[in-house]
C-alpha cells in the first residue's frame, strides 16, 4: 500500500512538471509570446547598436582630436590618416 502511495505521489509530481513545461511552450508559440520574443530581440539589437555607435563616435572624436592637434603643430598628417596601413592590412589578409 505504501509503495502505491509513493508511486502515485511521484506520478503526480511528474505530471505537474510536464503540464507546466507544456503550458510554457504553448504560451511561447502564441502570437503574444512570439511578439514578446521579437520585441525583446529588437530591444537587445537596439541596445547593441547604440553601444556600437557610441564606440564609433568615441573613436572618431579621438582621431579628430589627434588630427587637429597635429595640424595645429604644423605636422604632416598623412601618417595619421592610416590609409596605407589599411591597404596593407587588407592586401595581407588571408580568407
Amino acid at each position: 500500500m505504501l509503495k502505491r502511495i509513493i508511486w502515485v505521489g511521484i506520478g503526480i509530481a511528474v505530471g505537474v512538471v510536464v503540464v507546466r513545461k507544456v503550458t510554457k511552450v504553448a504560451e511561447s508559440v502564441t502570437p503574444g509570446g512570439v511578439a514578446e520574443r521579437v520585441g525583446d530581440a529588437g530591444a537587445e539589437m537596439k541596445a547593441s547598436f547604440k553601444a556600437f555607435w557610441a564606440d564609433v563616435s568615441e573613436a572618431k572624436q579621438a582621431k579628430e582630436a589627434e588630427l587637429f592637434d597635429a595640424i595645429e603643430r604644423g605636422e604632416d598628417v598623412t601618417s595619421l590618416l592610416g590609409e596605407e596601413d589599411d591597404e596593407q592590412a587588407l592586401n595581407g589578409r588571408q580568407y
